[in-house]
């Protein structure tokens, strides 16, 4: 069966396998605005990152746990309206776009896949839930200035890629 991304259902399971051990499984979407008048650099694309309340405060674009029988569209789609008061009306799939991140996390395997989404108004209202304390919209060097982690950095600069390298 396929999912609404045509991506096929084995993405129901709560897990992946990470090496000799199951990884916990996230997915998210990694959300980006385009200025009122595009320019013909490419510092008219945005990205959003919250920031997290605990541990390092770290900045990701809204992410979360996938719930048993969910795909990955759907786990996006709800934790982006948990994290960031976005819902699905307020945003576009970005199709053709997914990239999967593995790494550890609070000593266990973590893999997070992440679509791309823009907001259909520039100027969308981003309401933060007690998991963030504070929430910025950043051009790529910016975003990934912010990302500490490595493959958070690739992950945003693939998108921007991918932004860059299709017609809007």
């Amino acid at each position: 069966m396929l999912g609404l991304l045509g991506f096929k259902s084995r993405h129901s399971q709560t897990n992946y396998t990470f090496g000799q051990t199951m990884a916990l499984r996230a997915c998210g979407l990694i959300i980006f605005r385009r200025r009122l008048i595009p320019k013909v650099d490419n510092t008219a694309i945005e990205f959003l990152l919250l920031q997290a309340s605990d541990g390092i405060h770290h900045w990701t674009p809204p992410k979360g746990h996938v719930e048993p029988g969910e795909n990955e569209l759907e786990t996006a789609l709800r934790e982006t309206q948990e994290e960031a008061g976005l819902t699905a009306s307020q945003l576009t799939i970005i199709e053709g776009f997914r990239k999967e991140l593995n790494y550890v996390a609070r000593k266990k395997p973590k893999t997070v896949i992440f679509l791309l989404a823009e907001v259909k108004d520039y100027d969308v209202e981003i309401r933060l839930s007690h998991e963030h304390q504070a929430y910025r919209w950043l051009g790529l060097d910016e975003a990934c200035q912010l990302a500490q982690f490595t493959e958070m950095k690739a992950a945003l600069q693939e998108g921007h890629q991918f932004l860059c390298s299709t017609v809007a």
